[in-house]
């Protein structure tokens, strides 16, 4: 499993270390989550006003938010969707777009580490990949739970 990720934001320092750690958050989060597919996730850390800018665009809501995940497919049995692959034969399953600078004032906001709210905004994105979603009640609890077992995994939770 490969998540790669970028940066694209030059208003909150983004360390080696910091990679290191996301690139093992997303690995434990497709894991956790049950996946048994050999996946390749994109991972954008942007600023608030590009993320404001996707927002408007791909969704139509003209606010910025924390992280936006755009799945490549949709997985089920019905599906006419095409799978798409790398050079390793990895299945690509969409990208993430991240605002590190809306992660900061979060983890300010919520009395937390930068690290954990980072790591939180990554989770969230891979399980939406993942086909999670927040729509309904039980949908919401069973998202919630899922994103807490993997950062309690990781020693990062709140």
């Amino acid at each position: 499993m490969d998540i790669i990720i970028a940066n694209e934001q030059d208003k909150v320092i983004i360390d080696d270390s910091l990679y290191e750690k996301l690139e093992q958050v997303g690995i434990l989060a497709l894991t956790e989550a049950g996946s048994v597919e050999n996946y390749e996730v994109s991972v954008l850390l942007t600023d608030n006003t590009e993320i404001r800018s996707l927002n408007k665009k791909y969704r139509n809501v003209d606010t910025d938010t924390d992280v936006l995940s755009f799945p490549l497919f949709e997985e089920n049995a019905d599906s006419d969707e095409p799978l798409f692959f790398n050079e390793t034969e990895e299945i690509i399953l969409g990208d993430i777009i991240i605002s590190a600078e809306k992660a900061l004032e979060q983890s300010e906001d919520f009395g937390h580490s930068f690290l954990r709210e980072l790591s939180y905004l990554l989770v969230h994105g891979v399980l939406h990949l993942l086909g999670y979603d927040h729509q309904t009640v039980e949908d919401k609890k069973n998202m919630r739970n899922m994103e807490e077992k993997i950062l309690m995994k990781l020693e990062i939770g709140r």
